[in-house]
């Protein structure tokens, strides 16, 4: 089924269009170096876009990636500068989500986009991985909170 949801996404509907040109837009950014951290982030967007039904975007803080201090304090300062721009392309993939929600086959699509959104405002700090790496990782989540309550 993720086959077909990724065919589906690539040819009706040019995903790797959406996916060059954020991967593209990474790029630029990470060569001009002072944006490069949310380069990096469009980049892993990019890589998930080529094929959305078989991978997520998480947090490197949900994997517990180390980082070195310092880039993660200039993460931060560029990602409050960047919020604005990713405002703007939060709400253009808003109105392509509800004008994909417009046709049948155009829901799947539209899930991907809205899932994504989080990401599209802000990509700093986030890693593409496989869909069974973000579903373990939602199940010890869940864990951790079933051990608060039942005090094990």
């Amino acid at each position: 089924m993720r086959t077909l949801g990724n065919i589906l996404w690539h040819f009706p509907f040019f995903g790797f269009l959406t996916a060059a040109f954020y991967w593209l837009l990474g790029l630029l950014l990470t060569i001009l170096i002072l944006p490069a951290p949310i380069g990096l982030g469009l980049m892993e967007f990019g890589k998930f876009l080529l094929a959305p039904f078989g991978q997520a975007m998480v947090s490197k803080a949900e994997l517990k990636v180390e980082q070195n201090p310092a880039w993660q304090a200039y993460s931060t300062i560029i990602m409050i500068l960047y919020i604005p721009f990713g405002l703007v392309f939060v709400v253009l993939n808003a109105i392509q989500v509800f004008l994909f929600c417009l046709s049948i086959i155009g829901i799947p699509v539209a899930l991907v986009i809205a899932k994504s959104l989080g990401t599209v405002l802000n990509p700093v700090n986030k890693i593409c991985v496989s869909s069974a790496v973000a579903d373990e990782l939602v199940r010890r989540k869940a864990s951790e909170e079933i051990t608060k309550y039942v005090g094990q």
